[in-house]
């Protein structure tokens, strides 16, 4: 069972994404994900970045196409088949400069690493259709 302090925890880390971007605060990301982190945007058509870094040089490279709002919501939690193994699956929502938006599907597995909590696998999902054709 996954404690409420560890439950707390894990929120406020996916949280921390959004500011620390948004705010462009890259070097804050150590924070949020392991340095080997797996930052998958193949939904996207653009692989998948492979450690802090690479995700650092993929947010200063979109400049200002970045979005100038990250919102992450209804984040729901399971154990991982690992000790100190987390799912999380959460929903993002993008504001861009000229009022569009976006919406995403965060896939994220969190890990206890030297006592601190860190993404080491996040899947980036866009939301596309409606109901997802499940109905």
């Amino acid at each position: 069972m996954i404690s409420i302090e560890d439950r707390m925890m894990i929120h406020e880390l996916i949280s921390l994404h959004g500011h620390f971007v948004d705010e462009g605060k890259l070097d804050e990301l150590s924070q949020v994900f392991s340095p080997d982190v797996i930052y998958d945007l193949d939904d996207f058509g653009f692989g998948a970045l492979m450690g802090i870094d690479a995700v650092k040089n993929s947010a200063i490279s979109l400049g200002d196409a970045n979005p100038v709002g990250h919102h992450i919501t209804n984040i729901v939690l399971s154990e991982g088949n690992e000790e100190n193994t987390i799912y999380s699956k959460s929903k993002g929502i993008g504001i861009k400069t000229d009022g569009s938006c976006g919406s995403v599907i965060y896939e994220d597995i969190v890990k206890k690493l030297s006592g601190e909590w860190r993404i080491t696998y996040r899947k980036v999902i866009p939301r596309r259709k409606p109901l997802s054709g499940k109905y």
